[in-house]
């Protein structure tokens, strides 16, 4: 439930780009619906992820924490991250970027959005304890959202974790072709370097889009990897990451 969570998730992700639907409202709409398990907003993760499409691999992306001084913060956060990230997420997303970055209507939006999450979970558990289910609802909702959580945690770390620092929008992207059973239920995500350029184009022509950026992406020494785990694995392995760092790293991929 949490894998197929995750296909949801990128259906929504669509939507803060505008293109699952022809009409604004309707991404609004299902982007809203798609994401209340999550307890979040969706105005809150749209602005926070345009934000990061805007500035990739800068010091103004809010996805990048995992670039700093490999200090013992930095350390706690990274693995946190990788391992109850849909925790720090809930937070995130909620708590930290709303406050410091809305006011006026999209704070009135976000406040309601939450409003509407908390209400309907009232209503499900009050449902829940009637039929003396409480502990079974409970169960269906957490366990796969902790599982979602994860395999989240493993696709944003290994988008762009050790792609060069400050160097636009293909290089400081990762492709990660995976396979095509994982392709599909996740909606193409994968292909992320097209997308990143792109970002206009919907998830079922992204694999397209890769085979025709490819010349494009050989030329700038862009990344393409094969396995989501693998790219995940290393970056355990490795830890957070830090400019000198990122800056070797990249000098040996080059040799």
């Amino acid at each position: 439930m949490g894998y197929i969570q995750m296909g949801i998730m990128t259906f929504m992700h669509d939507c803060t780009h505008s293109v699952l639907f022809k009409e604004k409202w309707k991404n609004s709409a299902f982007g809203t619906f798609a994401i209340i398990p999550m307890f979040i907003s969706f105005i809150s993760f749209k602005e926070d992820h345009l934000l990061h499409h805007r500035h990739n691999r800068t010091h103004k992306d809010p996805d990048a924490f995992t670039m700093g001084k490999r200090g013992i913060g930095d350390y706690i956060l990274f693995y946190a991250y990788a391992l109850v990230g849909v925790f720090l997420t809930a937070i995130q997303f909620t708590f930290i970027f709303p406050i410091q970055k809305f006011k006026g209507a999209k704070a009135l939006i976000h406040w309601a959005e939450i409003a509407l999450h908390l209400a309907l979970a009232a209503a499900i558990f009050h449902w829940a304890f009637s039929q003396g289910i409480a502990s079974e609802v409970f169960a269906i909702w957490f366990w796969p959202l902790v599982l979602f959580g994860f395999f989240n945690s493993v696709r944003f770390v290994a988008e762009h974790y050790g792609t060069p620092w400050n160097s636009g929008q293909l290089a400081g992207t990762r492709t990660i072709i995976s396979n095509q059973v994982n392709s599909w239920f996740w909606n193409n995500i994968n292909y992320h370097i097209g997308h990143h350029v792109y970002p206009a184009v919907p998830w079922y022509n992204l694999q397209k889009l890769h085979a025709l950026m490819l010349p494009e992406i050989k030329s700038q020494n862009a990344i393409v990897d094969k396995s989501y785990f693998s790219v995940f694995w290393d970056a355990m392995v490795r830890g957070p990451e830090s400019l000198e760092q990122n800056i070797k790293l990249n000098a040996s991929r080059v040799l």
